[in-house]
Order: structure tokens, then C-alpha cells, then sequence
């Protein structure tokens, strides 16, 4: 069964922002979705009938462990990766490629290193053809945004990694995209800046109306972003929950405080039990590991009530 909405249908969101511009806003369809990983000797089932749909102008977070293929299904979302089976749309066109109307930021800035900062933010736009005064008007406000503005010049070499990495994200807002995926992109920041660049995500996203997919390993920021937090279960990827967050907008960092937060962590903490990598590794070391049978003094502790045996740290191994 996939998690999502009803064709025709918007989710049961609150206090969803209107779009600014004719573009602002794509709906994303991701219908069963299923991609490998195939090398020499062996393949990795990265997604399996993935099913989500993603309203125009709503702000969806993708959750789980490592490993459980959300960054796979951002670059299939963009056009990256094919998938084996199902489809995915933006605005009902198949995705077949990268998509001018798609913004990705990779967790990585991938800047181009011999140019300054301005000038990475400015590629889209000279690819686009813009003429030069709406480019140099378009970085100087992105570059504002992100605190970049006093390094304008300077290139991502004498760059920090957390600058670096806001230059990236000013680059992928450069053609306004009406749909932006985010790929971890504030974990390279301080606690502090994540929280701002949180807040300022969500008043772009206000002006914009951009439908935003992004992911992340922090339950508290995706509930701060997101009016819905999708669980994935790993190896391979699946949707195991469709969380919807309570939450009023427009949203302060001191809300993350308040009970209904609480209670929205839990329940996503509820459906990541038996996610996590720890667990399914015990679970495929106890299916490779022989049953053991306890040693005769051991058997015979455990028919007394009461008996906590199967291993005596005070006995010898054979039980004597």
C-alpha cells in the first residue's frame, strides 16, 4: 500500500503559503518506484515500490536511517538516476531528465572552485541566458540571504565548508525553481546557523511557494520544515509512515518546545523502531547464527522458577 495523496486531492495540511509567480509550486507523483544498484558480483535493492505524492507548495521531509535510499530518491525525483520500474512526475510531465523547474542541493556544494562565490550563483542564470543585470540583482539578493554578501568575491577555496555549502543552496535558488529538493543541506552548519537557515528556508518558502522535498536525520527539523514527515525503512527504501505535523505556520524555532512537537517526535520515533542500522544488523546475524545450546548445569538452573540461566558467569563452560 502507498503513503500519499489522492489524485485531485490536496493533503490535510495547514496554513500552506500561496504562490508568488505563475511557476511558484509544482505537485511531484512518485508511483512505485523501484531502482537496483547492480555491480559485477552482486546488486543492492535501493528502492522498492516507493508510492508518495507531494502537493504544490507543500514542504515534505524524508526521514530513516542510513542506507534506507532517501538520497537515491531525491536524484530519481530530479532526474538523475532512472528508476527500474514505476514513473515519476513534476505537474504531471514524466521525468526523464534534469528538469530546469528542479533545484537540487547535494549535501556536498560541488562549487565550481575556480570561480568566486557570485559567480557559481550566477551559472544557472548565464546558462538560462539571463541578461547581466538580472543576474547580478538575483545573486546579490540570494547571496544576502544565505550571509554571503561581504564574499562576493571570494571563491570556494578560502571558503568555509558551512559557506561553501550556502553559496550551493543560494546556486540551486538562482531560476526559482517551483520545486527544490534538499539533500541534508544544513549539516555542515553549527547548531545555531541550522536553526536560522531553518527559519529562513521556511520565510523563502513563504514568499515563493515553492514545494520543497528534503531530507534529513534530525526529527526536530523535520518537523520545524515539513507539513508532512515520510518514514523510510531501509534495504530497501519503502515508505513505512506518512507523519502529518500540527504545526501552525508561520513557524518560530521556539515552537519546537511546544507538546504538539512532542508528540509528532514520537510517533515518527515510533515508526523508526526496527529501522535503525543497529537493528537490521542484529537481525541478519541471528539469521546466519546458529542456535547454541546451553550447557547442562545452565538447562538445569532454568527449570527452577525463578531461574534467570542460559549463561552463568560463575560457572565453567561445560557446566561443572
Amino acid at each position: 500500500m502507498g503513503y500519499g495523496i489522492s489524485a485531485g486531492t490536496e493533503p490535510t495540511t495547514t496554513h500552506v503559503a500561496a504562490p508568488s509567480g505563475p511557476d511558484a509550486g509544482a505537485r511531484i507523483r512518485i508511483s512505485d518506484v523501484g531502482l537496483t544498484f547492480r555491480g559485477p558480483t552482486d546488486s543492492v535493492r535501493a528502492l522498492d515500490g516507493v508510492d508518495l505524492e507531494v502537493a504544490p507548495r507543500e514542504v515534505v521531509a524524508l526521514i530513516g536511517p542510513n542506507g534506507c535510499g532517501k538520497s537515491t530518491l531525491l536524484r530519481v525525483v530530479a532526474g538523475l538516476l532512472p528508476p527500474d520500474r514505476g514513473a515519476v512526475s513534476v505537474d504531471g510531465d514524466p521525468v526523464g531528465g534534469p528538469d530546469p523547474r528542479v533545484g537540487l542541493v547535494f549535501q556536498e556544494p560541488r562549487l565550481l572552485p575556480w570561480r568566486s562565490a557570485e559567480s557559481n550563483v550566477r551559472f544557472p542564470m548565464e546558462l538560462a541566458g539571463w541578461p547581466n543585470e538580472r543576474q547580478a540583482a538575483r545573486a546579490g539578493d540570494l547571496l544576502g540571504l544565505v550571509g554571503l554578501r561581504d564574499f562576493a568575491a571570494t571563491r570556494p577555496p578560502h571558503l568555509s565548508g558551512g559557506m561553501r555549502q550556502r553559496v550551493a543552496i543560494a546556486r540551486a535558488l538562482a531560476l526559482e525553481p517551483s520545486v527544490l529538493l534538499l539533500d541534508e543541506p544544513f549539516s555542515a552548519l553549527d547548531a545555531l546557523t541550522r536553526e536560522r537557515f531553518n527559519a529562513e528556508l521556511l520565510r523563502l518558502w513563504d514568499r515563493t511557494g515553492t514545494t520543497i522535498l528534503v531530507v534529513t536525520h534530525s526529527i526536530s527539523e523535520a518537523i520545524f520544515l515539513a507539513d508532512r514527515v515520510v518514514v523510510l525503512a531501509p534495504r530497501p527504501g519503502r515508505v513505512v509512515a506518512v507523519v502529518p505535523v500540527e504545526l501552525p505556520r508561520p513557524r518560530l524555532v521556539g515552537q519546537l518546545d511546544a507538546a504538539v512537537v512532542t508528540r509528532t517526535a514520537a510517533e515518527i520515533r515510533a515508526h523508526l523502531v526496527d529501522t535503525t542500522d543497529d537493528a537490521v544488523a542484529l537481525r541478519e546475524a541471528a539469521a546466519y547464527q546458529a542456535p547454541r545450546t546451553p550447557p547442562p548445569r545452565v538447562r538445569e538452573a532454568a527449570a527452577e522458577a525463578g531461574t534467570a540461566a542460559w549463561f552463568d558467569p560463575f560457572g565453567n563452560e561445560d557446566g561443572s
